[in-house]
């Protein structure tokens, strides 16, 4: 094994690197993963969502242009050198596991990336993401358009209605920025008595246009996060308390976080210096950003909150709040319908105007937010599934826990926040 990885690390060229942290290999192999993961984002701008390690790294990964097939090669060498890697700590275990699983998400994205496979949307989300998403058929939603039916009747279509019906809980544009605050600051007050924030974390808040998403958290390093707020469509009074535990706390700002303090700075674990998008992690930071939501706002709570807080701010009839909720709720559910919708796209049996189609159609979202998602398919492909499959995954997961308390669920949603685990850990 030791001239297999001596072999390898004349391949990379990467002999200037900090000297090996650990007795066995698995520190070395960690911090080729690392320079692999940023030469590939050379090749793809948006590959590389976060990296916070030292920065000649970055700067020579920028300089050696690494050929996409000499990244191939060495990733593949890395995956059959950690195959022997043996660890009785079962911290160590799960680094391993996520190592193989992160450098596999690489191979495939960069034999994607210089066209020499097409992944359909299946394969994609387990080649990316190490997981198999559920198949649905489109008329298993109709039960719950019916729902909506009886709920917001009216002789237009349902979507028109459902549209028109929102359009009363729209955050006027001029008391967006007080209604997110309020909701971030809400969202962190009930994050941290359960989990351990560090003391310098910290973020800044801009409102953007002309983006595929609706928010998105640029985690910067040293717990400091740029959330990025998406003003090009109409902003509803329940994407505050989304974005802001999505993106913030318990979600991507608190969980980079944690991963930063407790397996780079403690641990000395380098692989958790870069964030590549396309990979399994994004499974597990979008699910449990998603699932943080009911995390931090359980049952009613949320409802309460929306209506006392958030609704006068905004200047929205406080009465119409348990309504809205209901309505939301059951949207939610139909986002399983984008997934298909997705699914039908990406494996060319729908173009995008049909696609847009379709949305408005089983996702209920106005014309302009399902041209938007059609975009976000274009550019992320089968990433959407790691919002809702993600999070069912990850409440699946706590909801296994030993403790169902209020306190036990969020000792285990923190435990997963703070180890390197693959989705397919969580089935």
């Amino acid at each position: 094994m030791k001239k297999k990885l001596t072999g390898l690390l004349v391949i990379l060229n990467f002999l200037v690197l900090a000297p090996v942290l650990a007795t066995s290999y698995v520190g070395e192999i960690a911090r080729q993963y690392v320079m692999l993961s940023l030469s590939l984002g050379e090749y793809e701008s948006g590959y590389i969502d976060a990296y916070y390690g030292p920065e000649e790294w970055q700067k020579q990964a920028k300089e050696k242009k690494m050929p996409l097939k000499n990244i191939i090669i060495a990733a593949k060498s890395l995956q059959d050198v950690l195959i022997k890697e043996k660890s009785k700590d079962p911290l160590v275990k799960l680094r391993i596991l996520y190592l193989k699983g992160q450098l596999n998400a690489l191979v495939s994205k960069a034999l994607m990336i210089n066209g020499s496979i097409n992944y359909d949307f299946d394969q994609e989300a387990k080649a990316l993401y190490d997981t198999q998403p559920p198949h649905q058929e489109l008329s298993s939603f109709q039960p719950i358009l019916d729902e909506l039916n009886r709920l917001v009747p009216g002789k237009k279509p349902l979507a028109k209605r459902i549209e028109e019906f929102q359009k009363q809980f729209i955050i006027p544009k001029e008391k967006v920025d007080v209604v997110f605050r309020a909701a971030i600051r809400a969202c962190r007050e009930r994050t941290k008595p359960f989990v351990n924030l560090l003391k310098n974390e910290n973020f800044k808040l801009e409102y953007v246009t002309d983006k595929p998403w609706s928010g998105y958290n640029w985690y910067q390093g040293d717990s400091f996060s740029l959330i990025q707020v998406n003003t090009d469509l109409p902003i509803y009074i329940d994407r505050a308390v989304d974005l802001g535990c999505h993106e913030g706390y318990p979600g991507h700002h608190t969980y980079n976080g944690l991963l930063e303090a407790n397996l780079v700075k403690k641990r000395g674990w380098v692989e958790f210096s870069v964030y590549p998008l396309f990979s399994p992690q994004s499974l597990i930071a979008e699910g449990s950003a998603d699932f943080g939501i009911e995390m931090a706002f359980p049952g009613k709570e949320r409802l309460v909150f929306e209506r006392d807080t958030l609704y006068p701010l905004a200047g929205i009839k406080p009465e119409l709040a348990e309504l809205y909720v209901k309505v939301a709720t059951l949207k939610e559910k139909l986002s399983y319908a984008g997934n298909e919708i997705a699914r039908l796209y990406m494996n060319k049996k729908i173009d995008a105007d049909k696609a847009a189609e379709m949305l408005h159609q089983y996702s209920l979202l106005s014309t302009d937010k399902s041209k938007q998602r059609v975009s976000f398919f274009d550019t992320y492909g089968a990433y959407i599934i790691n919002y809702n499959w993600g999070r069912d995954l990850v409440k699946q997961w706590v909801h296994a826990g030993p403790d169902q308390t209020k306190a036990g669920r969020w000792k285990r949603f923190g435990q997963l926040l703070s180890s390197p685990r693959l989705p397919s850990s969580l089935n």
